[in-house]
């Protein structure tokens, strides 16, 4: 981590913006793995994805 403190400051927002970018087309890719979900662990992520959003309405 201290190699990255020292960069500068638009290469650590360009390593942020690619490591964002690389986390959200992982999960994007999980849509072309699975054909079919159990209904339990959509509610699960349905759960899981409306909490992230109301804490986020909370502390942002």
């Amino acid at each position: 981590m201290d190699w990255l403190s020292v960069q500068n400051p638009v290469l650590q927002a360009l390593l942020a913006t690619l490591f964002t970018w690389a986390m959200t087309g992982a999960g994007a890719a999980l849509v072309f793995t699975f054909r079919t979900i159990n209904r339990n662990m959509m509610d699960m992520m349905l759960g899981f994805a409306s909490g992230v959003m109301i804490a986020a309405s909370f502390w942002s």
